[in-house]
């Protein structure tokens, strides 16, 4: 004999338009699509900078030691006047940088939007990204905090790479912020690892006194 199906409840007038205040975040979303934009845009002109100047354009010289410069108000003594194979460096890895920034970009917006707004239901897509199957809060927090430990470590080497231009306080600020992001991190993980262990330990409680 099967059971009796139970009749669902109606769902009560406020807690439906609670839910509904989800889609708040949506253009929340649209503008930091916007934002990646941006970054596409500030990538390949300063990549054109780059091989401009190594072509020998004097203003695309200029405009790329002025952008190297324009983080300098830590820094000590005159600016690079050629293109040489520190500031070559420092323009990759401000590259890298960008890359780096708008993969955290597309892990937010994807990876928040399919947490706390509505589903994708990209599972069939070829290009599925394989994180967003697992994704979830306490996954998105990690993977956003390894993120920004990983952009944090390139601002770093750029500070180190060029280290004699920088004053003692401000590479022991950076290295006390990096840090600082490391220990986050690391606590971060921990503390989902406790929750998902409490969790699990809780279900199997559950199942067995059922």
């Amino acid at each position: 004999m099967s059971p009796t199906p139970t009749p669902e409840r109606p769902i009560p007038p406020v807690a439906r338009l609670l839910f509904l205040s989800r889609w708040l975040q949506l253009p929340l979303y649209l503008g930091l699509i916007v934002a990646l934009g941006v970054y596409v845009v500030h990538f390949w002109l300063e990549l054109f900078d780059l091989v401009r100047a190594a072509s020998g354009s004097q203003a695309a010289l200029q405009h790329l030691l002025e952008g190297q410069a324009a983080g300098r108000a830590a820094m000590e003594g005159p600016p690079p006047t050629r293109l040489g194979e520190t500031t070559i460096m420092l323009v990759a890895l401000s590259l890298i940088d960008v890359v780096m920034i708008a993969n955290l970009l597309i892990m937010v917006i994807i990876g928040g939007y399919e947490t706390f707004v509505s589903r994708t239901y990209l599972e069939q897509h070829p290009d599925h990204p394989e994180w967003l199957s697992h994704v979830n809060a306490s996954v998105l927090k990690v993977k956003l905090a390894m993120a920004i430990i990983g952009i944090s470590s390139i601002h770093l080497l750029r500070t180190f790479i060029n280290a004699d231009a920088y004053s003692v306080k401000a590479l022991i600020a950076q290295t006390a912020i990096h840090v600082t992001f490391l220990l986050s991190a690391l606590a971060v993980a921990w503390t989902d690892r406790i929750m998902t262990r409490t969790i699990h330990m809780s279900e199997e409680h559950e199942s067995a006194n059922h």
